[in-house]
């Protein structure tokens, strides 16, 4: 029946990779089957027969699909289907874009569109790479237009050694989550979270990854060599070059004077009536085209911008290629957030608020990998105002997921242990003026934030991007890119870490390739960045977070007790732990390993909940002394309160070595005893004895 089927195999990491076309989703453009391990994912790239009108860009769209009977669960939403995506969903599907995209002709405008369908899961073999890996399979056999093959491999650190494609239990001890794609000869995308791992570490893990990459560029290109179909003919979308030229020979003098400046504001007001004047221009001989004199215009800002930075060494707003911004930090800006920073670089400005909460107020997770809650989120919101532009605000889109999971990776290295600081902790970057590089501009915001809240982080981390030039065999980096530096560059390569090493890396890309030249150059210029940026700016705003959690926060405690204590904790139907709370006012969260978390604004009601629970949990040692207070005088003896809530008896014979027949002769109400534990008695009761304790003392 299916005369076309064809395998193909070959090892990755020491496991299986294998590859079936010809069997399935045949009406796609391309198509492929690819397990590797026990992961499964139906790869399939499809694209338009005709062009998109009104475009200026390549339409192409990356799903990664997640299905929920991968892993064996049924979705728990009311109506039991999956949703809209994950989280990690959408940031699978701009790591796999991120090395496709710049492959594809310039000029192409037909709606390309890449399904990974993501149908088994083992989470030893990582379901990103193997749909990576698809998709570039799926798009190199196809009639698409497409520069790949391209490949991808993770990496790990255990115990100073790197590892391809780590299992699950090796990734939870690494220090390094680097993905690295790239084509037989160059790397074209690096996304990486770390514990502080230092440069020259970082870069021989991405030189080993790309050798991997080589491999299995080779493994597609053969597959392709046997079964790829010849790629179609597709109308360019490119402007025409004698218009083109004719249009730079009128405004480019005029251009280069609107863009010489350092205000986006004034350069946008500038180059308004140029662009009036050359649609008045030819709006009688081409009605209707201004998306395309606006295309003409983008390209000549291109060249000049492209021109100045490689041959002039000139940046539009004046400064060196090794120069930052001007820069500004502050903390504490909003009153009753719990903590609060600002970090301005330029026209970049990002102000990110730190709220802390009880831990289980951690996002609940559900999705194909072992992940079920995080405990440290981070929210990153743009709006329109931000540019300049009016623009509603909607739902955070995948730049905005995208720039808030960045944020949150770099940051996550130097965070405190739950143990050291048990709260739930998020972060919420407001851009509130954009000119570059925000991502990164949230991430030294945050750092600010979490030092005003307190949060005992280890490290303060910076972020910077590092910009790229290229022509040729010529190319040029320069630090802390802004908007038309990013627009109209060929790389955005963003780090974020500490004095002592990395915490993540994001590059984007827009041209073949980088060489690992221009990545070391990367390196020391980032380095040296994030290293100014902490000394000069962060550290003088806040040099060490604060002492105290905010008056508004919650204070925490945390605490553990046996497992077999949980259930007198808890009580019949919770009414145990429910009076706890009502008596005292905190909240109180139990683990099922027996951690207990307490929280309330008012610290006494912390140590009057904690006290219950030790009382309810202590359990006295056989011959062991205790000194506690009398509370309760009885016929035959007294209660003495051992520790707060725990009361144990003293019969009356036990108060004195001589005949006692009224226990007041002894102790009396309020006072402090000493008494020794004489363990259970016949009926299970556990007794005490102040004249044992006294025996003891002489």
């Amino acid at each position: 029946m299916f005369e076309n089927y064809r395998v193909f195999e070959t090892e990755l990491a020491g496991r299986k990779l294998t590859v079936e076309t010809g069997k399935m989703a045949g009406l796609a453009n391309g198509s492929c089957f690819i397990k590797y391990g026990d992961t499964a994912i139906l790869a399939t790239a499809t694209a338009s027969k005709m062009p998109r009108d009104g475009i200026d860009f390549l339409p192409l769209s990356v799903d990664f699909e997640e299905r929920l009977y991968a892993v064996g669960h049924i979705p728990g939403s009311f109506n039991k289907r999956e949703g809209r995506p994950t989280e990690k969903a959408i940031l699978t599907s701009r790591v796999i874009d991120r090395p496709i995209r710049p492959l594809f002709p310039k000029d192409l405008r037909n709606d390309v569109v890449l399904s990974l369908l993501v149908m088994s899961v083992d989470q030893d073999c990582s379901p990103e790479i193997t749909g990576m890996i698809g998709a570039s399979i799926a798009l190199t056999i196809s009639d698409i237009p497409w520069n790949g093959p391209i490949a991808g491999v993770f990496v790990g650190m255990v115990d100073g050694k790197y590892i391809i494609n780590p299992t699950q239990a090796e990734r939870a001890e690494s220090v390094l989550e680097l993905t690295v794609a790239g084509s037989e000869e160059k790397v074209v995308m690096i996304e990486a979270g770390a514990k502080e791992v230092g440069d020259k570490e970082m870069f021989d893990a991405i030189m080993l990854a790309h050798e991997e990459v080589k491999k299995l560029c080779r493994f597609i290109k053969d597959i392709q060599a046997q079964i790829g179909k010849p790629k179609f003919d597709y109308p360019s979308g490119a402007v025409d070059q004698a218009l083109m030229d004719e249009v730079e020979a009128m405004v480019k003098e005029d251009v280069k004077l609107a863009l010489d400046t350092d205000d986006k504001s004034v350069r946008d007001a500038r180059l308004q009536p140029i662009i009036e004047r050359v649609y008045a221009a030819y709006d009688e001989k081409y009605p209707d085209q201004h998306m395309m004199f606006d295309q003409i215009l983008y390209q000549i800002q291109k060249h000049i911008v492209r021109e100045w930075l490689l041959t002039d060494k000139k940046r539009v707003d004046g400064r060196k290629m090794d120069q930052i911004r001007p820069l500004a930090a502050e903390v504490g800006l909003l009153p009753r957030a719990h903590g609060s920073g600002m970090f301005t670089r330029g026209q970049t400005q990002v102000l990110t608020s730190c709220t802390l909460g009880s831990i289980d107020e951690a996002q609940m997770l559900d999705g194909i990998d072992e992940e079920t809650e995080k405990r440290y989120m981070h929210h990153y919101n743009m709006p329109g105002y931000s540019t300049g532009e009016a623009k509603a605000s909607r739902s955070p889109g995948r730049r905005e997921i995208g720039h808030g999971a960045l944020a949150e990776r770099a940051l996550r290295p130097v965070l405190p242990s739950v143990d050291d600081f048990p709260y739930a902790i998020r972060c919420v970057s407001e851009v509130i003026s954009s000119n570059g590089s925000t991502s990164q501009g949230s991430v030294c915001g945050s750092t600010l934030a979490l030092m005003d809240a307190g949060v005992p982080i280890s490290a303060p981390v910076a972020g910077i991007s590092c910009g790229l030039i290229t022509e040729g065999e010529r190319w040029m980096t320069m630090i802390d890119i802004q908007g038309l530096e990013d627009f109209y560059g060929d790389m955005d390569f963003k780090v974020a870490g500490t004095h002592k090493g990395i915490t993540s890396i994001q590059m984007d890309l827009k041209i073949d390739g980088l060489t690992p030249e221009i990545i070391k150059e990367a390196f020391a210029v980032t380095h040296k960045g994030r290293d100014y940026i902490i000394d000069e700016v962060l550290l003088k705003a806040i040099p060490a977070p604060r002492a105290e959690v905010s008056e508004f926060a919650p204070k925490m405690l945390s605490m553990k007790i046996p497992v077999d204590k949980i259930r007198e904790v808890i009580g019949t139907g919770g009414k145990v732990i429910q009076k706890i709370t009502a008596d005292t006012g905190a909240k109180i969260d139990i683990e099922d390993d027996g951690s207990i978390f307490i929280s309330a604004v008012d610290k006494n009601a912390i140590e009057a909940a904690k006290q219950i629970i030790d009382g309810i949990v202590f359990e006295p040692v056989k011959g062991a002394k205790y000194t506690g207070k009398v509370v309760e005088i009885l016929p035959i003896g007294c209660r003495v309160e051992i520790v707060p809530g725990y009361l144990g008896f003293v019969h009356v014979r036990d108060l004195e070595f001589k005949r006692t027949e009224n226990v007041e002769d002894v102790v009396k109400l309020g006072d402090t005893v000493t008494v020794k534990c004489l363990g259970t008695d016949e009926k299970g009761r556990m007794n005490f004895s102040r004249k044992a304790a006294l025996r003891d003392d002489d």
